[in-house]
């Protein structure tokens, strides 16, 4: 299923408004603009199977973009707007895009436009960069004529490893148009969640992120209406439910909090009330953070637990989190939940191990893209058909899954993910960093916080100048996105390590300052 459906029934439905502006993209204008892209892509000589890559911050043209990829049998990798241009270089070259989509209000815009140089075929959204196509020209030049057969393309989305660069998860292209209706995830998000025609979708996060796109692409699938904001504020976000009537929504638990923590006669002037189904996943949702909302809301909180990796799934409802605090959900839906211990070995329930999640024998399992040892790292020693991405858990007896700490100290902080090697690697370059370890630290609004502890250099007088230096100089800003840099900086006399190098986490959290 596809907007061209519902362009032909309802042409003058809105298919996306943004939020911020009310600018309006109707099913006849999506259907027209994504197509006209899809026919850009197929002139250029892009084949089933090819890459492009955009990256924007919120806007109306990555979810054309998505469409034009979904409808040319290409694969699309959404990049994140906050990573530097040389992050953003790396996985628009690593996913070997034949095509890539700059938006001109990045502030990096010129500076990834010059990264991207030796791709040839480069697209400026926005406004004009050197060297680039201007998206609005291009549209305005392509066929407007639909083919004989629209071969359906996927995501190519990127899961940053706990070692190393980012990885782009592939998937397996079916042989089926765009028209088919037998997609799995649209199928799975409309039996949980009853997304239809009547959808109102709020969708406050990143459209780079899995979750969001995939969401705008079901509530697409099912003719209904995307409300976008451009950046999350809690009051503003009520408001918008009131004034769409909002139907579904996803989150992120510290999306939960900010607006929990408004004023109650703020967040009582606000009618949610058309709310079905509000919908959170991508970081522990803290249980008192979860009963307020059921509690605010009514019982239309429903969590699940998954990847980008789509590799299993886990859900629960409100009354489930009521009666399971602190759980993610139970299996089945797509996978069967297994806890391994280190050799394999399934344990029984109540012990923390590896999650696992076992797919039907006839499904195609993930791999991740030109990594066939990461993939390999995946696969349980034994099950064929077992995968996992690491996180670590354990089932109860009536088998909802509780999540363990994860694997390598994997921070999560507001639903964003952040790989302390990545910072560590970094912060080990500069020359009054002896050793560093960047671990996470509980926080009441974002849930985690990354936080960095540093050994000095022999000749260094640790303190809070020292930190402003790593924190503020372009040391850390230069290398990585912001988002990664610590929140916090300890300096210790030590670093706990083993004679082997490996880190006693337990040791270091206990050197915290009270």
């Amino acid at each position: 299923m596809y907007p061209g459906k519902w362009a032909a029934t309802t042409p003058d439905k809105p298919a996306v408004i943004m939020a911020d502006t009310g600018e309006t993209l109707t099913y006849a204008e999506l259907e027209d603009r994504s197509l006209r892209l899809a026919n850009h892509f197929r002139a250029l000589g892009l084949q089933p199977g090819d890459h492009v890559a955009m990256i924007a911050e919120n806007r109306m043209e990555i979810i054309e973009a998505y469409w034009a990829a979904l409808r040319s049998g290409t694969f699309i990798t959404v990049v994140n707007q906050h990573l530097t241009p040389a992050e953003s270089s790396y996985i628009i070259h690593d996913c070997d895009a034949s095509v890539v989509l700059v938006s001109t209000g990045l502030k990096s815009a010129h500076e990834l436009n010059e990264e991207c140089a030796d791709i040839p075929q480069r697209i400026a959204v926005g406004g004009p960069l050197p060297g680039a196509e201007e998206y609005e020209a291009v549209l305005a030049a392509a066929s407007p004529e639909r083919p004989d057969h629209e071969p359906r393309g996927d995501d190519m989305l990127y899961s940053s490893g706990t070692t190393g660069r980012p990885k782009g998860i592939l998937p397996t292209l079916k042989d089926q148009s765009v028209e088919d209706e037998n997609v799995p995830l649209i199928q799975l998000f409309t039996a949980l969640y009853g997304f239809g025609e009547d959808t109102v979708y709020l969708s406050p996060a990143p459209l780079y992120h899995a979750a969001p796109i995939r969401f705008v692409m079901t509530t697409h699938a099912r003719g209904g209406t995307v409300i976008v904001m451009p950046k999350f504020d809690a009051e503003t976000a009520l408001g918008l439910i009131e004034e769409h009537g909002v139907t579904h929504s996803q989150w992120v638990p510290t999306m939960f909090i900010r607006m929990l923590k408004l004023p109650a006669e703020v967040r009582e002037k606000y009618d949610v009330s058309s709310m079905r189904a509000a919908i959170h996943a991508a970081a522990p949702c803290p249980i008192e953070v979860k009963r307020a909302m059921i509690e605010w809301w009514g019982p239309v909180i429903n969590e699940y637990y998954a990847a980008t990796e789509s590799n299993g799934i886990t859900v629960i409802n409100s009354e489930e989190s009521l009666r399971k605090p602190g759980s993610v959900g139970r299996d089945g839906l797509m996978g069967i939940a297994h806890i391994c211990g280190p050799d394999g070995e399934e344990l029984p329930p109540g012990e923390v191990g590896t999650i696992y999640f076992e797919a039907d024998p006839d499904k195609d399992l993930f791999v991740y893209y030109k990594d066939e040892a990461k993939t390999a790292g995946t696969r349980h020693p034994v099950h064929e058909h077992w995968t996992t991405i690491g996180d670590l858990g354990h089932l109860d007896e009536d088998r909802f899954l509780f999540m363990a700490e994860r694997k390598s100290f994997l921070i999560i902080t507001g639903g964003v993910n952040i790989y302390p090697q990545e910072v560590e690697s970094e912060l080990a370059l500069h020359p009054d960093v002896k050793d560093v370890a960047v671990i996470a630290e509980p926080d009441e609004e974002l849930g985690e916080i990354a936080v960095a502890y540093i050994e000095a250099e022999d000749h260094v007088r640790p303190g809070e100048d020292l930190a402003e230096q790593i924190r503020i100089r372009t040391w850390l800003a230069d290398h990585v996105a912001r988002y990664k840099i610590p929140r916090k900086f300890y300096f210790i006399d030590e670093m706990p390590r083993t004679p082997t190098g490996k880190l006693v986490k337990r040791k270091l959290t206990e050197q915290a300052p009270a």
